[in-house]
């Protein structure tokens, strides 16, 4: 069939914090140009942040994951080791209603971001990824071990497309860049819903801060409670964005913040572009949003997923970005250590565009 008749495209992020969510909205946005018709699947807050950035789109209920990380058991944390019964079950979950609902709804193709179980054994199926080497925190052998079962998972898709650049610079490191591919692996470059903005103007103050929190409970939290304590006493302006429309909000605001629950993509936009410094997670979204607009940025990783923990060292240490950990996180002398990192974002902005020919010639085969 020609990619010149309209196709209807299935598109699936994990629930996992924000970021999955978000990294689709260029993939989205480039398909519903083409003319071609995307239903999205997942829960009730994914849907509120489609249909905030989207408008009226298509959209069908699907159970998220629900993954809940532990306050202090770190080695419970790793890996979600205590929580892989529920992963598998989700998966499997997954899978059969997929086959159950692809008879009603007819996708063309479905796209699956990091969800394993929806592929199909007739519908042509993609799977977004950055973690070809997922890090376990045990060390190499474990590593090796679970990449392999990773890599049987992944090819049960027709396609899996990695989110980040084929060669050097990149930005995952070695988590999507392992020794041995999947059969299936295309890098398909960066995703950001902030690529088409502006970059920020030169004349941006490192005492003006922009404070993103993401991610899952209880670690949203927790890390909310200790940057508002610094915040509180911060001599410049902060902006502080909790990430989460249920939480709390505070019993008083200082005049030196502007809060805010949540934010549209519209409403964050310009703060990014505006912000001097950036407090935040290192998930991988966010950095590829933070790499989009150049910005730098303090990355606070979640104790114990292991992913962000190995992003937070391997930017450190790069020279991208600074990082520091949540349980020694003190604002002045981060601020301090900050004015004398490099900074060195790579100038990867023509990488925020490759997912478009690699869409275009899948859509070429359905």
């Amino acid at each position: 069939m020609s990619s010149h008749q309209s196709k209807h495209i299935l598109i699936s992020p994990l629930d996992w914090g924000l970021g999955h969510t978000a990294r689709c909205a260029p993939l989205i946005r480039y398909i519903r140009s083409l003319g071609h018709k995307v239903t999205i699947a997942g829960n009730a807050w994914q849907r509120s942040f489609i249909e905030e950035t989207f408008g009226a789109i298509d959209f069908i209920h699907l159970d998220g994951y629900d993954i809940v990380y532990s306050a202090s058991n770190k080695i419970l944390q790793a890996g979600l080791i205590s929580q892989l019964p529920k992963v598998l079950n989700t998966i499997n979950y997954e899978h059969k209603w997929l086959l159950q609902v692809a008879g009603e709804l007819q996708p063309d193709g479905i796209i699956s971001d990091n969800r394993y179980g929806l592929y199909h054994p007739t519908i042509p199926s993609v799977i977004i990824t950055h973690q070809l080497r997922v890090q376990s925190g045990v060390g190499d052998l474990a590593d090796s071990g679970i990449q392999k079962q990773h890599y049987k998972f992944l090819n049960r898709f027709q396609e899996t497309w990695v989110a980040d650049t084929g060669g050097t610079p990149n930005l995952a490191g070695k988590l999507s860049h392992p020794a041995n591919l999947p059969r299936t692996a295309k890098y398909i470059g960066l995703l950001s819903r902030f690529a088409e903005l502006p970059l920020s103007p030169s004349n941006t103050k490192n005492d003006e801060l922009l404070i993103l929190l993401s991610g899952p409970e209880p670690q949203r939290s927790i890390l909310s409670g200790i940057l508002w304590k610094h915040s509180v006493v911060y001599p410049g302006h902060v902006t502080f964005v909790e990430g989460n429309e249920a939480a709390a909000p505070p019993a008083s605001v200082p005049p030196n913040i502007s809060y805010y629950k949540r934010l549209t993509e519209s409403a964050l936009g310009p703060l990014l572009i505006n912000a001097g410094m950036v407090i935040c997670r290192s998930g991988y979204s966010t950095i590829m949003d933070l790499v989009a607009l150049q910005k730098k940025a303090i990355l606070i990783p979640t104790p114990g997923q292991t992913e962000q923990e190995y992003l937070g060292k391997h930017l450190h240490n790069s020279g991208v970005f600074y990082c520091t950990r949540q349980d020694r996180f003190d604002l002045n002398a981060s601020m301090k250590a900050a004015a004398l990192f490099p900074f060195a974002v790579p100038a990867l902005q023509h990488s925020f565009n490759d997912h478009k020919s690699v869409i275009n010639d899948w859509l070429l085969t359905l």
